[in-house]
């Protein structure tokens, strides 16, 4: 009987609950044995390892919809890859990991993280080197290379498109424009997708310049006196400093455009998961116990055209923009950004959408 480990590292989202409650139905129906790791990483760092033994009862289906993670993704307080960097220890610590993991007996593990967890298993395999490690992509930004789509994003797109159909309400009562600034990091995925879908009249996303004059004309030609601009936390306005929301909104009411800021933040990462990220997160769970039960290790559960396939870490790691870590220079993560030929560029701009100075 195979023992496995789930873990789920990184922010949370929507969609980890539906993986885990999948892995585990999948897992038992196989006669497999299911520990959940609580806190991500941390949960390795203690003696003994904090872990939860699954049963029927302890994610119980009705409570797979929900937004967040039941084993937590780890406290800002532990030590983990960030702070033992900061601290000299990253030997210590990934010995640690290994420690437990030999601890726990496991057979596999079921890593579930975004863009910089996945980075990290890959560039400190040897943790892993005893057990299978099957990774599955998570992250409300989209910025994954190698998969069509992530778990949490699409419930994010739809939480940051409600947010905005609200606001578009009240700007049409008062006249007013809003800037509404969303996550997504260096990646304009999120901004992009919900702009399309709300039908914003401007679209800054960190992948195209733009220039503010452009954009004020542009907003000074549309008919109406309201609507939204969705703005990417991740743009940049040379010579201003501040949210970027702010900076937007600051340029516009000098330009004597009637607008107020917004900022939905973390409601973006919850919600009850959207049927669609449920489905994902079911083929993702089933790929990657197949994966467990041909006997692969690193690997990352991948979405492409509707198939979903098992694809190597290191392909994840050297298909997409390798930079340095924000939070640990040392450590390399591999990401994916919007391609300048995403269709949804064109529609934007056949739609009278600005999204920048396209070439």
């Amino acid at each position: 009987m195979k023992k496995i480990g789930i873990m789920t590292t990184g922010g949370d989202c929507s969609g980890l609950n539906t993986a885990i409650q999948r892995i585990y139905r999948g897992a038992t129906l196989r006669g497999w044995q299911v520990i959940g790791i609580q806190d991500g990483t941390d949960g390795l760092c203690t003696t003994p390892p904090t872990v939860i033994k699954f049963n029927e009862e302890t994610l119980p289906i009705e409570n797979a919809r929900l937004a967040g993670s039941f084993l937590h993704n780890g406290r800002a307080d532990a030590l983990n890859f960030e702070t033992a960097a900061e601290r000299g220890k990253i030997e210590q610590f990934n010995k640690k990991l290994k420690d437990s993991i030999k601890e726990l007996k496991l057979d596999a593990l079921i890593l579930i993280g975004g863009n910089g967890s996945l980075s990290l298993a890959w560039c400190n395999r040897e943790i892993y080197s005893d057990i299978q490690l099957i990774c599955i992509p998570k992250t409300i930004d989209m910025d994954i290379p190698l998969t069509d789509r992530t778990i949490g994003f699409d419930t994010a797109v739809q939480q940051l498109t409600s947010f905005c159909d609200q606001l578009m309400l009240s700007a049409r009562s008062h006249h007013r424009w809003f800037v509404v600034q969303s996550m997504g990091r260096d990646c304009g995925q999120l901004a992009l997708n919900a702009g399309i879908a709300v039908g914003a009249r401007a679209i800054l996303i960190p992948e195209i310049k733009f220039d503010i004059d452009a954009l004020i004309n542009h907003i000074k030609t549309i008919t109406e006196d309201h609507g939204i601009i969705i703005v990417s936390e991740g743009i940049s306005l040379r010579g201003h400093s501040g949210r970027p929301a702010d900076m937007i909104s600051r340029k516009l009411t000098k330009a004597g455009i009637v607008n107020r800021t917004a900022f939905p933040e973390h409601t973006q990462r919850v919600g009850d998961t959207t049927a669609t990220d449920r489905i994902l997160a079911t083929k993702m769970a089933d790929c990657a116990l197949n994966a467990i039960a041909n006997n692969e290790t690193y690997v990352m559960t991948s979405i492409s055209n509707c198939e979903c396939k098992t694809i190597s870490l290191s392909d994840f790691f050297n298909t997409g923009e390798i930079t340095s870590d924000p939070n640990i220079p040392d450590v390399k993560t591999s990401d994916s950004y919007v391609s300048p030929n995403d269709p949804l560029l064109e529609i934007a701009t056949n739609l009278g959408i600005y999204i920048g100075e396209q070439k």
